[in-house]
């Protein structure tokens, strides 16, 4: 059965629900995502609305992280909440046995979080622990070192995750704020599936909406890449360089031709093995064990990215490689063969990546936050198997900002 779009109206809005029903599975799932509510709204805080989702993590101020836990672990209840840039979500998932009690313990922990000193206290510790961990991951300084360039002065500059100088100055009024912040009713977008009654849900959903304030609905920023091209090296105690590069790519994420994008990105550098940047870095040169390319069409930014890792003599090489690679593919296209590949692949595993109820739910939030039709991958999967060699590649020919590439390098 396929996802039906319905809307629950609360305090005179619309609120929309995407539902899917469960015949077989006895399960029930659900997604509470608010739009424009991620770390975008970190303002000069990086870090504050990961910090106040696993706020969310940590129970209810009276029973306390640790016996708020067992009681969901008692009955194999899921509830977590989590962001990503443009989205807050809080999500649960049980058996339908438990459908009543999963949502009286949501009800609970909404109307009295752990906003504590020494449950914030310890949250920002945890961070700031995973933080310095990571400053030994060279993939994630090239990334993070790449998005400060790309994205310089914007709201992308920064990771999610916050850095150290930023964690160690939030405190708990700021994450009392964000909590009212994000869970914006207006922004706020109902997923759920299941082997439930949808207008039963409806009726009980009301009473956890009626906590969330109206706030008034928020636009999506349009993020632009940085015109200014840098390649920035960072010295670290490695044997091996660590290439990271990204430039522009100039297309909105409700635009008609995405289904190129999806086909020239996966052959450029999505497909692995057989893919443009893998057999020309590593396969006919030796310089990586691995090199990956990929297109990210967002709502609010749009780019494309790379990476791979390299000897530390051959850093320049690969480097030059990399530019004169995706100056061949822009100017010269791809080849029949590879379009017929990625066509074979594309095909064939669209129906693995939504055979799971978990999954379909995921696809159904997509292509309604992106405005399309529920049925539109089988028509993406047609204009796919339709996509003419001539057509791809005038396509590509038409994105040459890719070419301006700017580089995150750690290196020694």
């Amino acid at each position: 059965m396929a996802a039906t779009i319905d809307t629950l109206n609360i305090k005179g809005m619309e609120i929309p629900v995407i539902f899917e029903k469960s015949e077989t599975l006895p399960i029930f799932n659900l997604q509470l995502i608010f739009k424009n509510s991620g770390s975008m709204l970190d303002g000069n805080k990086s870090g504050l609305t990961t910090i106040t989702s696993k706020i969310l993590n940590e129970g209810t101020k009276k029973d306390g992280a640790i016996v708020f836990a067992s009681k969901l672990e008692n009955r194999a209840i899921s509830l977590h909440s989590s962001n990503g840039f443009e989205t807050f979500v809080i999500e649960i998932s049980c058996l339908v046995s438990e459908y009543e009690q999963s949502l009286k313990l949501l009800n609970q922990l909404l109307k009295d979080p752990n906003l504590t000193e020494d449950t914030l206290l310890k949250i920002k510790n945890l961070q700031i622990s995973k933080l310095k961990q990571k400053e030994n991951d060279f993939d994630d300084v090239a990334r993070k070192n790449l998005n400060k360039i790309i994205w310089k002065n914007t709201l992308l500059e920064n990771s999610s995750n916050g850095e150290i100088t930023s964690i160690e100055t939030i405190n708990l009024q700021e994450v009392k704020q964000q909590i009212k912040k994000v869970l914006n009713l207006n922004n706020l977008i109902i997923v759920v599936g299941g082997k439930i009654d949808l207008e039963k849900f409806k009726v009980d959903i009301t009473n956890t909406t009626k906590l969330f304030h109206s706030q008034g609905e928020t636009l999506t920023p349009k993020i632009k890449i940085s015109k200014q091209q840098a390649t920035t090296r960072i010295k670290k105690n490695t044997e091996q360089a660590y290439i990271y590069f990204g430039s522009d790519f100039k297309m909105d994420y409700n635009a008609t031709e995405t289904y190129k994008a999806k086909v020239a990105s996966f052959i450029l550098g999505g497909s692995g093995f057989g893919s443009r940047l893998m057999e020309e870095i590593r396969v006919k040169n030796g310089l990586a064990y691995s090199a990956y390319g990929y297109t990210s069409i967002n709502k609010s930014h749009s780019y494309f990215t790379g990476y791979l890792q390299t000897k530390l003599e051959n850093e320049e090489k690969a480097k030059n490689l990399v530019i004169k690679t995706l100056k061949d593919f822009v100017e010269n296209g791809v080849t029949l063969e590879e379009l017929e590949s990625a066509k074979k692949f594309l095909s064939g595993s669209e129906p693995l990546r939504n055979e799971t109820f978990s999954q379909r739910l995921g696809l159904a939030f997509n292509l309604f936050y992106k405005g399309l039709d529920q049925d539109y991958s089988k028509k993406e999967l047609q204009l796919i198997d339709d996509l003419t060699l001539a057509e791809l590649n005038s396509f590509i020919k038409l994105h040459k900002e890719i070419e301006n590439l700017s580089f995150s390098i750690v290196t020694k």
